[in-house]
């Protein structure tokens, strides 16, 4: 088994009764609180037209980040590259290496991150850049390289960069994609589990070895919430089912706080889907969830890397759940 690094992912929830300001002050926070603990990085990610979401100028974010912490690594989880043209995303992403060099991402993703009216409103071409990706990729990886690689269209600052570049996936699509380029792979577990084992075998057996990496890089970005006993964490995994449904039913809802009565608020069915998505998560006390994680690992294969997105709608304990996540993560890798 590899060392684990544990990382962060953030989608900047409004919490409710609070409003856009407080969920990006929630956001310095915690990257504050992550920096000091050592976490290795900490991305944002990119939604569009999402009421409770405050993520759609990732990018300006992740300078707001970087301004405000130290060491950690910061960067998108992930630039959706279809509403966006390749040259500016070079062109911002080789602005901010320059600014905080050694400390950038640039995590990327083939979907739109928003629905197709809005998709429309971003005004790229017809909906082609889902499957433009891999050039799109590969294009970004000739505007971070050396001088000698460029041709007349330059991304100027960007430019000999080597902004480091990631490739996310839901599906086994973009394992393919990692595979062959020889690219990190990020597997987001955390909403999509269903093809998460078959992606990422493929992504290591397909692996071809490339001038970033010469071994597969695998990251999983899981749901976590870690407490002093399950029944707190349960209990703080309550908002994070409050979300799933609020999802399922289009309604985009603030961050709600933890509930005793979950039943209550959800149908029979919601009940079902909010406990399906418990099982893909790491819930519990740091006994629990270490149990868990090595099942996970014995289930889907060595990681190289944990990313946790939390939802718990109390900033101290979410803070408290990612100080025993990486705990738990310390103990499995000095096993």
């Amino acid at each position: 088994m590899s060392n684990i690094k544990v990382s962060a992912l953030n989608l900047v929830p409004i919490k409710d009764g609070q409003d856009e300001k407080q969920a990006i002050d929630n956001m310095i926070d915690l990257a504050q609180n992550l920096d000091q603990l050592g976490f290795e990085r900490y991305w944002i990610a990119e939604h569009h037209n999402a009421p409770n979401l405050v993520s759609s100028a990732t990018a300006l974010l992740i300078q707001h980040t970087l301004e405000h912490t130290q060491n950690i690594r910061v960067g998108s989880g992930g630039i959706m590259l279809p509403n966006h043209a390749p040259l500016v995303v070079a062109e911002q992403f080789g602005t901010l290496e320059t600014m905080f060099p050694n400390r950038v991402d640039l995590g990327l993703g083939r979907a739109p991150g928003t629905d197709m009216m809005t998709a429309s409103a971003l005004r790229r071409d017809q909906h082609n850049g889902v499957f433009a990706f891999p050039e799109e990729v590969a294009q970004l990886q000739k505007y971070f390289g050396p001088e000698k690689q460029q041709g007349y269209v330059r991304a100027y600052p960007a430019v000999g960069k080597e902004v480091p570049l990631y490739v996310l996936g839901s599906s086994t699509d973009s394992a393919h994609l990692a595979a062959r380029m020889g690219l990190p792979y990020v597997f987001a577990g955390h909403f999509a589990p269903q093809q998460m084992r078959e992606a990422m075998a493929i992504y290591k057996e397909l692996f071809e070895p490339s001038d970033v990496l010469d071994k597969p890089y695998m990251i999983v970005c899981l749901n976590a919430i870690v407490a002093e006993t399950d029944e707190e964490a349960k209990k703080l995994a309550t908002t994070l089912a409050q979300v799933a449904v609020s999802i399922a039913r289009g309604r985009m809802e603030p961050l709600q706080p933890p509930t005793d009565d979950l039943a209550s608020l959800l149908t029979p069915n919601e009940l079902k889907m909010a406990e399906s998505r418990a099982k893909s998560s790491l819930i519990g006390s740091e006994a629990t969830v270490k149990a868990q994680l090595e099942n996970f690992i014995d289930i889907y294969g060595d990681i190289d890397e944990l990313m946790a997105i939390s939802y718990v709608y109390d900033q101290d304990k979410q803070i408290d759940s990612f100080k025993r996540i990486q705990k738990v993560v310390s103990e499995i890798n000095n096993k």
